[in-house]
């Protein structure tokens, strides 16, 4: 491991003012847990379709008791799957909950990546009086990458388990209040798990699961309307990836009900900006929110710090390992602080009914100047416009 510390936890001083750590002290636990009857689809074939405990590890933060010290470390590997390193940041490990009950936030990875990837989101939303859970997605880590296509099937799968398994094992979690938020592929799981459907089109095309399994998230299929859940009341998707592959058609974009705010860079080379605006103007059932990072690539406002460690060269990959986490024009930690204010403000509004949050949805700069005055762009559509 490098000995230059790896920080989730900077708060640059020109901060928007939701940005960074809140009133509560930080507390961070692992779970584990088992998903039964899940098909394989990273194992399927035409002929067979096994099913298995689907195996999840779940990062979970959390309010932590008053005076709990800041203390926190996370061990894990960078973007090639093998190299080590270690994250440092502000949450003690299985230090005492706070008292109350606490919305819950579901923080989704992209493909690869790990439940660490939006650290920086974990801590800060739990110390403003959330309960962030992230999990590893099996078949989308950097340590077990698979079939893209076990990824479209699981990942809105994935976020209502993790939900389920916080409602059964956290008593401080206000479930029935729960937000997702999901970067790349899990943007693409925030919205189809928040009611946007897939199109008919994407069951068969390449990059979809055989033997018709995407067909499970059909925009107006009985599986599909089973697997929108009441408990979620908003969501937000940073670089979600897929409308610029037909995963989404008009109708089934504007089935999604739920509040949206979507994150993004105006050059994202991965999901398309003209295909993210899409998805902004054609989710017509519901308010939703564009923040765009001006020439900022697909790494906006969601990975960490690139660490130490994923500054070289890694025989494992044909590309430097930073080029996972950093963008070539913002700083990492800028659009880090940027991301936690709207993210804080968005879902303050929508999962505690805090009403003094809408004035930052309502005018984007309050609180704090951009880099520029057409760095960083914000818009908003109503519900049915």
């Amino acid at each position: 491991m490098s000995q230059i510390p790896n920080r989730i936890d900077t708060v640059r001083p020109d901060a928007p003012e939701q940005a960074g750590y809140g009133p509560h002290p930080v507390g961070v636990r692992t779970s584990q847990l088992d998903i039964p009857g899940r098909i394989d689809v990273a194992r399927a074939t035409e002929d067979s379709q096994p099913l298995y405990n689907r195996p999840m590890t779940v990062e979970l933060w959390y309010p932590a008791a008053p005076d709990t010290p800041p203390d926190g470390h996370y061990d894990t590997l960078i973007r090639d799957g093998q190299t080590t390193t270690r994250l440092l940041g502000r949450a003690a490990r299985d230090a005492t909950p706070a008292q109350g009950r606490f919305p819950l936030v579901v923080i989704s990875h992209g493909y690869p990546g790990n439940r660490f990837l939006m650290s920086h989101l974990g801590e800060t939303l739990a110390s403003r009086g959330f309960i962030a859970a992230a999990p590893d997605h099996a078949d989308s880590t950097y340590a077990d990458q698979g079939a893209f296509g076990a990824t479209l099937y699981h990942r809105p799968l994935d976020q209502r388990a993790v939900i389920d398994h916080v409602a059964e094992t956290v008593p401080q979690a206000d479930t029935d209040h729960t937000g997702v938020i999901g970067y790349s592929m899990g943007g693409y799981g925030a919205l189809v798990f928040g009611g946007a459907g897939v199109s008919r089109t994407a069951t068969t095309a390449d990059f979809a699961p055989s033997d018709g399994l995407l067909s499970r998230h059909v925009s107006g299929s009985d599986t599909h309307a089973a697997l929108i859940d009441p408990r979620v009341r908003a969501a937000i998707a940073i670089g979600p990836w897929g409308n610029h592959r037909g995963i989404w058609d008009s109708p089934g974009l504007a089935q999604l009900a739920k509040p949206l705010m979507i994150m993004a860079g105006s050059l994202d080379e991965v999901s398309d900006y003209a295909a993210m605006r899409g998805i902004f103007e054609q989710t017509t059932g519901t308010t939703r929110h564009l923040l765009t990072f001006q020439g900022a690539s697909h790494n906006a406002a969601a990975p960490i710090p690139a660490p130490a460690e994923s500054w070289a060269a890694s025989p494992a990959l044909d590309f430097i390992p930073f080029e996972h986490y950093a963008d070539p024009v913002w700083d990492t930690v800028r659009m880090n602080n940027i991301a936690q204010h709207f993210a804080t403000a968005f879902l303050s509004l929508h999962l505690k009914g805090d009403k003094t949050m809408q004035r930052y949805l309502d005018d984007s700069f309050v609180g704090f100047a951009p880099t520029s005055a057409r760095a960083l762009t914000f818009e908003t559509l109503t519900k049915g416009h």
